[in-house]
């Protein structure tokens, strides 16, 4: 008994450990994109078509490279700002792999099968399409998100800007002297950036008495209120999780899994239970697969791969902050379908 609470104890704490750095750059990324971002300019450059709009989600990861613990934070802040649900959908699936950190890693651990690598991303970028496409089918996501989201998000029609106040209208505002509100948006921070100390002045207020590092002090504050409101929120989310993760690698004996894991399709299944269950870092997860290459199948191996970033205990309960629980169930349904899809062709196409 001792040695298994021990051994939960340290499974827990490293799942803990290694999700909460990964967990601190999606806050981060989630409120930079609250405070800079104008997201009527971010709605323009994501295509309305769901099949481009799915695709420019599923490379977003470049530019925000979190892991699964940090792609709900900024998922959220997207839906927030009012993006099209494939883009955000496919954000949310595809980051944690589609990232030049996790394929550095997988190319690291897989140097002798470049191929692994390249069906990773491949399979994990056609799965987040797909996934996108398929909720974009629904003309008002609202009823599968939390209410507690939607309150914040702009209105799926909204009126035109100029009969809307402008405190009903969705972002973030400072008030100004006059009692104005000043939309904090991209060209404000740009033009804060860019001006010469003490010659930039947002409409109503004195040239003498705004300056870019006014500006930014007033910044400050809210992106680390921000940051401390969301991992109050996720941090918590993100412990049960892995706590639940931890008793079930206890509780369950890991033979147990292995020992179906022999055939093509027996083998995929294995991996894919163990992907969902294990938890693991998508940053790290590469190097825990290849400790199964020797006696795994192709096909098995890129099931770990691919499910378990964009679906573990570890992650459930940082997605249901954002979606109703059958969406959740929607969602996975459509990720393990596509992936046992992919994996067994892989397989078959092999043997």
């Amino acid at each position: 008994m001792n040695e298994q609470f021990n051994s939960g104890l340290t499974v827990f704490l490293s799942l803990i450990v290694e999700a909460i750095p990964f967990l601190l750059m999606g806050v981060f990324v989630s409120s930079v994109l609250l405070l800079f971002v104008d997201e009527r300019r971010l709605i323009e450059l994501m295509p309305k078509n769901p099949l481009m709009g799915a695709l420019a989600g599923g490379i977003l990861g470049f530019l925000f490279p979190v892991c699964e613990c940090g792609n709900v934070p900024v998922a959220r802040r997207l839906l927030v700002q009012g993006v099209p649900i494939p883009v955000a959908i496919s954000f949310l699936l595809a980051a944690p792999t589609i990232n030049p950190v996790v394929i550095w890693a997988t190319w690291t651990a897989f140097r002798d099968q470049p191929e692994i690598v390249v069906l990773r991303v491949i399979f994990s970028l056609v799965i987040a399409i797909i996934v996108g496409c398929v909720f974009s089918v629904q003309s008002d996501f609202r009823p599968f998100l939390q209410p507690s989201l939607t309150r914040w998000m702009p209105d799926p029609a909204p009126c035109s800007i100029s009969d809307t106040p402008a405190l009903l209208q969705s972002g973030t505002f400072l008030l100004d002297q006059p009692g104005q509100p000043i939309a904090l948006n991209a060209s404000f921070a740009a033009a804060a950036l860019n001006a010469p100390q003490g010659s930039f002045s947002p409409p109503g207020l004195p040239r003498q008495k705004r300056g870019a590092l006014a500006i930014l002090r007033d910044r400050l504050p809210l992106l680390l209120e921000n940051m401390v409101k969301e991992l109050r929120e996720l941090g918590g989310i993100l412990v049960l999780g892995s706590l639940l993760a931890a008793i079930i690698q206890v509780a369950v004996p890991r033979e147990w899994i292995l020992s179906i894991g022999q055939g093509s399709v027996t083998s995929v299944l294995a991996m894919l239970i163990l992907g969902g269950v294990i938890s693991i870092c998508s940053t790290v997860d590469a190097f825990f697969a290849l400790s199964f290459a020797s006696t795994f199948t192709s096909g098995a191996l890129l099931a770990f791969l691919v499910f378990g970033p964009m679906f573990d205990l570890k992650s459930l309960g940082l997605m249901l902050t954002v979606f109703r629980p059958r969406a959740v169930v929607y969602m996975v349904g459509l990720i393990v379908q596509l992936t046992l899809i992919l994996t067994l062709f892989v397989n078959l196409h092999v043997s």
